[in-house]
């Protein structure tokens, strides 16, 4: 058995250190190599007989990447003793958890949580029942781009599929009561005693971020303007009014209706409530009246270019338009397809030509997936997930891009996807910063905006339409 490949020093120096220990964690960021250095860990065990199967788990999306990843790398005979299974299907599949048990306690195995921040809910089923395998294995590894998507609260369920005493932990509510504060709602607001984690978890741990050890060229990241018809806007403001009259801040999945609500409106959809249910439906009959839709074939230019929406109707949508206007210009690849049908879409959008776009959502194009030879990415909506932003940025930004970057977020000025970027790449209280674009002074500034003439207002939105993301942070 052998490496196709030669590591890099830094890959080389987080095998020094994590084959002295049967269980560890490569923190590398995406694009840095994390399969590779993960492979020689596992060759060396598999050459010294100390383990004789390798379970590798990692998200559903990324199982068929995962296996062509591995193909670069490594020959057959090592590829054979490789048994590769989605996480998510651990959630619900109890003939798969059956079968990943009988090989846990069949072999020797060596145990591969790939992207475990899936797993960082320590009550979820998933996440139960990976530990619950991993109690069979003695060799352990955990893979992701950083330890944390949120806090330090990310790293208890982590590190107990590794091994318990790492933290030293038995239970969540022990961990809990020595290094989390909560407020009255039940939010974790602060993290103690850190220094005492990271002495902890340092001895079984390798970190590498991107820019310490590659030279990859410029990323730009853009934020470009549109502003919401005048009609959408007033409604806006209803939707806004009648879901915070029954804001209720001990019972969150309110909250979350609120904003969910609030960007529907923004996306370009009218929304109704009925007994707690979010009802939409199109605001425009006709797509091509859409202000957002109309932004996006502005700026759209003839080169590969990935384009992430938050909805399935909206990439079934953008697909037609595009497709309606530039005659089979566009692939989609989003969960209304097989993974087969993804794959062949991903196969597609990298070898023909002719095609420019692909639509898709994070949650399937954002893991595994190695998609360097583009290097364009608009982001047709946002939404509140951090790291799968991050994920989403390194399927482009990473070894083998040649090419500058750029990244474009197309947002609806005077709402909440100004908010929702700030919360994205500040991290803060999404709540909070909502509440403030409600206030009297945003209002009157937007109602004084829809009072000019046609001229005006496009004179004043043309002054800032499109802005570094840095500036507005």
């Amino acid at each position: 058995m052998y490496l196709k490949n030669q590591l890099y020093p830094y890959q080389k120096q987080a095998v020094e250190k994590l084959k002295k220990v049967k269980v560890g964690a490569l923190f590398m960021e995406q694009g840095t190599g994390k399969t590779i250095t993960a492979l020689e860990l596992i060759r060396l065990r598999l050459e010294r007989k100390k383990v004789n199967k390798v379970i590798w788990l990692c998200p559903c999306s990324a199982k068929s990447n995962t296996k062509e990843e591995l193909r670069k790398h490594i020959d057959l005979e090592f590829l054979s003793y490789i048994v590769i299974c989605g996480i998510e299907t651990l959630s619900n599949s109890t003939q798969t958890l059956f079968y990943l048990n009988d090989i846990t306690k069949k072999y020797n195995c060596f145990f591969v949580v790939d992207e475990s921040l899936l797993c960082k809910n320590i009550s979820a089923h998933r996440t139960i029942n990976i530990i619950r395998l991993s109690l069979n294995c003695k060799y352990k590894l955990i893979l992701n781009g950083t330890p944390i998507s949120k806090n330090e609260a990310d790293l208890f369920s982590q590190f107990y599929i590794l091994d318990w005493r790492i933290l030293g932990y038995r239970g969540y509510y022990e961990f809990a009561a020595n290094h989390l504060e909560f407020d009255l709602y039940g939010n974790i607001h602060n993290c103690l005693n850190i220094d005492y984690l990271v002495k902890r978890i340092q001895p079984y741990t390798y970190q590498i971020k991107k820019d310490e050890v590659l030279h990859l060229p410029k990323k730009r990241q853009y934020i470009l303007y549109f502003l919401l018809k005048k009609e959408q806007y007033e409604h806006y403001y209803e939707v806004a009014n009648h879901f915070l009259m029954s804001l209720n801040e001990l019972r969150p999945e309110s909250i979350y209706r609120l904003l969910i609500a609030l960007q529907d409106v923004t996306s370009g959809y009218y929304v109704t409530e009925e007994k707690d249910h979010i009802i939409r439906k199109p605001f425009f009959i006709n797509p091509l009246h859409n202000p957002r839709i109309k932004l996006l074939l502005d700026i759209l230019e003839n080169k590969k270019t990935i384009i992430y929406c938050k909805y399935k109707d909206e990439v079934q949508q953008i697909y037609d338009v595009l497709n309606a206007k530039y005659q089979n210009c566009a692939v989609k690849c989003d969960g209304s397809l097989s993974s087969k049908k993804r794959e062949e879409s991903l196969a597609k959008f990298a070898s023909d030509r002719s095609i420019n776009y692909m639509i898709t959502n994070k949650y399937c194009t954002a893991f595994g997936h190695n998609l360097q030879f583009c290097s364009n990415v608009i982001y047709y909506n946002n939404d509140y997930n951090y790291s799968t932003k991050l994920q989403s940025e390194d399927r482009i930004y990473r070894i083998g891009q040649k090419k500058e970057t750029e990244f474009i977020n197309i947002c609806a000025d005077y709402s909440i996807d100004k908010q929702i970027i700030k919360s994205l790449y500040k991290k803060q209280n999404l709540l909070d910063l909502f509440r403030s674009t409600l206030d009297n002074n945003q209002k009157s500034s937007l109602l004084q905006y829809l009072q000019l003439d046609d001229i005006s207002k496009q004179k004043a939105l043309t002054l800032h339409q499109c802005s570094d993301l840095e500036e507005i942070l």
